[in-house]
């Protein structure tokens, strides 16, 4: 059985960690906005992860990884020298990359691991890129240095005004359309405020895209697990996605989608903490 190692492993914010993993064909193959699948071990459950960085030289793929339920759990108790099972990739389509002009591109908690390759590839591609950075507290903003790094401008909102400025990412977003113009939004994060900033910028005509996680199987369009219904259509989001015009995006049955398995995942959640003794730090570089 192929294993894949894990070859670092650090906690970026309390619950999200950071993992490189050699997979040398993958980091050779992907671009921007594509994803992988993993499992932690033989009888796991399959879980799409967001490619947040690749190496073709040193043949690895970085994944961020929240702990959420039962399997991010587990995955996030790997250290480096660990291996996953199994890891599939890349899929999905990649990021459409041109020379919009000016592009907000807003990563909302965790999504902001997924953004942030969009940013780069957008930047290179010679667009003023500005970025927006939203998390609940100081405590849980990821990828601060690296964001800024990659792109023209980068605002940091906090729920709770513990850090950067107090607002949600919309806020800041309504703002920088007030201001100035707005070729292109890229907006990923939790399903809410991706809906969100959809309804903010529709009016405006401004063309938005979101990246689409729903429950998801075998990333091959097989299952339909991952159906999403775009302009009155059902797509997979692991084929045709993730990304999609948000203003087409029905997000009502995308969220009621999401909730399905809800009871089930909280019970599976539950067992995990009664039979596992977890190495999961409560901060970045805990011991």
């Amino acid at each position: 059985m192929s294993m894949y190692p894990i070859v670092e492993a650090r906690f970026l914010a309390p619950d999200v960690k950071w993992l490189a993993i050699e997979a040398p064909r993958i980091a050779r193959k992907h671009q921007a906005g594509q994803f992988v699948i993993v499992r932690a071990h033989e009888h796991g459950e399959r879980i799409p992860l967001t490619i947040a960085h690749a190496s073709a030289k040193n043949g690895t793929v970085a994944i961020i990884v929240q702990g959420v339920g039962k399997t991010t759990k587990l995955i996030n108790t790997l250290e480096a020298g660990d291996s996953l099972v199994d890891i599939v990739g890349p899929l999905g389509k990649p990021t459409e990359i041109e020379n919009y002009g000016v592009v907000a591109v807003i990563g909302g908690g965790v999504g902001a691991a997924i953004a942030y390759p969009s940013a780069v590839a957008l930047r290179q591609a010679g667009n003023a890129v500005l970025s927006i950075v939203g998390a609940r507290t100081k405590q849980l903003v990821i990828l601060e240095n690296e964001m800024r790094a990659a792109t023209s401008e980068l605002f940091v909102m906090t729920d709770d005004g513990s850090y950067g400025e107090q607002g949600f990412v919309t806020h800041k977003l309504q703002q920088l359309i007030d201001e100035r113009r707005i070729d292109r939004v890229l907006a990923i994060g939790p399903t809410t405020m991706m809906q969100a900033v959809a309804e903010l910028t529709r009016p405006h005509g401004i063309p938005t895209i979101v990246s689409l996680n729903p429950i998801m199987v075998d990333g091959t369009g097989m299952c339909g697990g991952c159906r999403v219904l775009v302009g009155g259509e059902n797509r997979f989001a692991c084929v045709d996605g993730p990304e999609f015009d948000a203003h087409a995006v029905d997000f009502r049955s995308l969220i009621q989608r999401n909730r399905v398995y809800r009871q089930r995942e909280q019970a599976a959640l539950d067992k995990f903490h009664e039979t596992h003794t977890c190495r999961l730090f409560t901060t970045p570089g805990s011991q």
